[in-house]
């Protein structure tokens, strides 16, 4: 695959994606999010990765947008992504996030450095979140004069609170690595040397013995059944997927490999073998 704004790495069942475009300190452009989301959809399609983590190239994860476009950078009329709903043109970031949410395999974030604007929100709709101690994070959409992107008015307030979340983003203060992980906003907190070694530690152990169909299903029935009005549609949606899962043949090698002692050999794919109750959820905007 060819990318202009990503540099895209795949090996031992894990994709890594650099954000790359290091003198704008990987700054956010029209071309890095058709990038991203050609690798998402690629990352989905293949049975071998079970996995994928996104990171920056040199000393940056992502500065926000390109704001090389002066006073145009938020114009939607200067905005040429042609993604427009009826009577507005869609954010940018907001498409971004929504296929992060959509996505059937685990993804973390192993921020490198600054974070800021659509570099920081982009990241919400990931998994997990590891950061290096040189790691900076801003929301500062209120100081640019316009408002939070990348559905973080859904996501941030679930990661760190509403309290927190609406004290970021009004102030737009640069928050460290140390108060972002103790506010829950990074999961892990790690030396720079050791960053992406520890998030592909992780994400080898979240995906080694698990059975890559389940894995999917888990995360679409946390990230789409936590925020039900009540646990009725959790109850409606894992009876149907226990049910189908359970006359699985990756159910019969869970159990059989446990009574037996040894690792797991899942033979069911996310490709063909996702149980016909998936999607339980449609998005508005998916056209598909």
């Amino acid at each position: 695959m060819n990318f202009k704004t990503i540099l895209f790495e795949e090996s031992d069942s894990l994709a890594v994606i650099h954000l790359n475009r290091p003198k704008k300190l990987n700054a956010f452009n029209q071309a890095m999010l058709h990038d991203l989301l050609k690798a998402l959809d690629y990352v989905d399609s293949q049975d071998s990765i079970k996995a994928l983590i996104i990171t920056g190239s040199g000393k940056a994860f992502c500065a926000g947008a390109d704001l090389s476009s002066g006073k145009n950078t938020f114009n939607s009329e200067f905005d040429n992504s042609e993604s427009y709903e009826e009577n507005f043109n869609r954010d940018s970031g907001g498409i971004l996030a929504l296929r992060m949410f959509k996505c059937l395999k685990p993804i973390l974030i192993a921020c490198n450095g600054v974070a800021v604007g659509v570099g920081a929100t982009l990241q919400l709709a990931a998994d997990i979140r590891v950061s290096s101690t040189n790691a900076k994070f801003s929301f500062p959409f209120a100081k640019r004069g316009i408002a939070p992107d990348a559905c973080s008015s859904w996501f941030l307030p679930k990661i760190v609170g509403i309290s927190k979340a609406l004290e970021w983003s009004y102030s737009g203060e640069l928050i460290d690595a140390e108060i972002a992980y103790k506010s829950g906003l990074s999961s892990y907190l790690v030396k720079p040397e050791e960053l992406m070694e520890t998030t592909k530690s992780l994400a080898y152990k979240l995906t080694k013995n698990s059975s890559p169909v389940s894995i999917a299903l888990t995360r679409q029935m946390m990230w789409t059944l936590s925020s039900s009005v009540s646990p009725d549609e959790a109850h409606e949606v894992d009876s149907q997927v226990i049910a189908s899962r359970g006359i699985s043949k990756d159910a019969i090698e869970g159990v059989m490999s446990f009574l037996e002692k040894r690792d797991p050999n899942f033979p069911n794919k996310i490709s063909t073998d996702m149980p016909s109750i998936y999607p339980w959820q449609k998005s508005k905007f998916d056209k598909s």
